[in-house]
């Protein structure tokens, strides 16, 4: 269905702050999670989660955003207690150190360069590519390329650069994640897609000019700053170290 033809939804009236939930409200607001984008490009169905405009810049109703990320926690949890895989794309430049960071922690599989087509909806063909990257670097660092000449060397340490810039990040992707954690849905819109092709759960940020319809757990926030990014990732960050270190994990059965 067209946007054009999308029935607007009426920005939302400010649901009482309870005390327990304000001080990370406030938090919130000085990260700046609560600025969405100019009213002009605001996506019909995300004005459920407006509360006002600033200056022509839709306002996020950081109650409603907060609910959000509780319940993408909650849905974390369960998938951490069953052993499962995380996998995380921001590929902008305010997130891609934030998006590294969280994934080294825990060894999840992550992208924060270009989104290859088919990395989850034809992960068979792609996993034998990571396989072979992973075996290239593994033989160079044994020296199994010495006996090689200079040129041939040469040759392979410029095919590991190429396949590095595709699959840097991706050494940690045995088999397809149990969530998605992407940082905008419109600018990772093929990993998201693929995501809900593949039956993948997928946690996003979503900013206000988005569609939240087919995002199992949208976030509400602002998904330009550095600041906003860190701070909701740092949540679901926590919530994820917290469970591992309640519950030992369960491996669960390849998909």
């Amino acid at each position: 269905m067209e946007e054009n033809n999308l029935k607007e939804e009426p920005i939302s009236q400010p649901i009482p702050v309870s005390a327990a939930n304000a001080a990370v409200i406030d938090e919130m607001a000085k990260a700046g999670v609560l600025y969405g984008r100019r009213k002009s490009k605001t996506h019909p169905r995300m004005k459920r989660y407006i509360s006002g405009i600033r200056n022509t810049i839709e306002i996020f109703d950081l109650n409603q955003t907060l609910t959000a990320i509780e319940k993408a926690q909650e849905f974390l949890k369960e998938v951490i207690k069953k052993g499962g895989m995380v996998f995380l794309v921001g590929t902008q430049p305010a997130a891609k150190a934030l998006i590294k960071d969280f994934a080294a922690k825990f060894n999840f599989p992550y992208v924060t360069e270009r989104w290859l087509g088919g990395t989850l909806t034809n992960f068979a063909i792609l996993s034998q590519r990571i396989a072979y990257y992973i075996k290239l670097k593994k033989d160079r660092e044994a020296g199994v390329f010495e006996k090689y000449t200079k040129k041939e060397r040469l040759d392979i340490d410029r095919k590991i650069d190429k396949l590095t810039i595709n699959f840097f990040g991706l050494e940690n992707l045995k088999r397809l994640p149990d969530v998605l954690i992407a940082i905008d849905t419109n600018l990772h819109d093929i990993a998201v897609r693929e995501a809900i092709l593949a039956k993948i759960p997928v946690i996003a940020l979503i900013n206000s000019d988005a569609d939240p319809e087919k995002i199992t757990y949208p976030i509400p926030a602002n998904s330009n700053t550095r600041s906003s990014i860190a701070l909701i990732l740092k949540m679901l960050e926590e919530t994820i170290g917290k469970t591992k270190s309640e519950k030992p994990a369960v491996e669960p059965k390849p998909k």
